[in-house]
């Protein structure tokens, strides 16, 4: 009876391979991030926030390795692979192609990747930081905020993940202030702050007196020079020394796409899909922070006008542009 009920069950799991490419897991899942920049960086480290409280809840076993260049990036994924994970979370954007070939070479393994591409074979899921939606209710406040009509935006490079947030800000921005203009700057790296400050150094001289901080250390530069910033990613007013200075953020939640992606490689369904989705605010990917001491500064109209058009982007009666060209100053 044992054996036929072992066999049986053997059966069940080669069926499940067979159809999904992913095996069913019944425990907890071993599971390795795998990231470009240190995990102190803020988009690498709303993927390792998600997996850590995945670990804590005790869904999974968590490892992961940090700062891996693009160079070596392959040999990495193949090690875990080998290691006997049953997911792997990274971000494949330099390395496109060879990423793919490696969850060919890995069918049994789920691999969720940040990536612009679309998802591959039966086993290799995409996702991106889609968190325009916050961006176009802080493009809100900023436009009303501001009295130069001049806002600075500092970004890392001119790609989608970073192009499509500025879109959003400007046309929040523009909603309730037609007369406001933009100075964009990229500082050609993911994680320089003193390059960031001295760009929005640069942009203040310009006239500006609005920040949008999209890398660290736009927000010193904001402080020394006695204007306000908006944030991205992470909380900034409380996390990047940001209190008098950061008006509000928007937020990036990586748990739910996560948990999603656990549950699914547990139940032997994962497959490759898109998973935008779940990184907006429907689904609770994506949110905009607390105003703290700025609550009472906001003028009402403005945060009235938030608190409508964010009901009716939940409600799905509202949908913010994604736009991924590169943005241009306007002045």
């Amino acid at each position: 009876m044992y054996r036929t009920f072992r066999a049986l069950m053997g059966g069940l799991v080669v069926a499940c391979v067979a159809l999904f490419g992913v095996a069913a897991h019944a425990d907890k899942i071993k599971v390795a991030g795998i990231y470009t920049q240190p995990i102190q960086q803020k988009w690498d480290a709303a993927l390792h926030k998600a997996l850590v409280a995945a670990q804590a809840a005790g869904e999974i076993d968590y490892v992961f390795s940090e700062k891996v260049a693009n160079t070596d990036y392959v040999r990495v994924m193949r090690e875990y692979a080998e290691s006997g994970v049953a997911l792997v979370v990274g971000e494949a954007f330099g390395i496109d192609p060879e990423a793919r070939q490696v969850a060919d070479d890995y069918p049994n393994i789920a691999w969720l990747m940040g990536s612009p591409a679309k998802p591959h074979g039966k086993n290799f899921s995409v996702f991106d930081n889609y968190i325009h939606e916050p961006c176009y209710l802080m493009g809100i406040i900023a436009g009303t905020m501001t009295k130069t009509n001049k806002i600075g935006m500092v970004g890392g490079y001119p790609i989608g993940e970073v192009n499509r947030l500025f879109h959003a800000f400007m046309d929040g921005a523009r909603s309730v202030n037609p007369k406001v203009e933009f100075k964009v700057s990229f500082i050609g790296s993911w994680y320089d702050p003193p390059k960031a400050k001295e760009f929005a150094y640069a942009q203040v001289e310009a006239g500006v007196d609005v920040l949008y901080a999209e890398r660290a250390g736009v927000v010193d530069a904001a402080r020394e020079k006695g204007i306000i910033a908006f944030g991205n990613v992470n909380d900034m007013n409380k996390e990047e020394n940001g209190t008098d200075v950061v008006v509000t953020s928007a937020l990036w939640h990586m748990e739910s796409a996560i948990n999603h992606a656990i549950s699914l490689v547990k139940a032997g369904q994962f497959k490759a899909e898109e998973y935008h989705n779940w990184t907006m605010m429907q689904k609770g990917g994506a949110s905009l922070a607390p105003y703290y001491e700025f609550d009472s500064k906001i003028p009402a109209s403005a945060k009235a006008k938030v608190e409508e058009v964010a009901k009716q982007i939940m409600a799905g009666q509202f949908t913010v542009n994604i736009n991924d060209d590169q943005p241009k100053s306007t002045f």
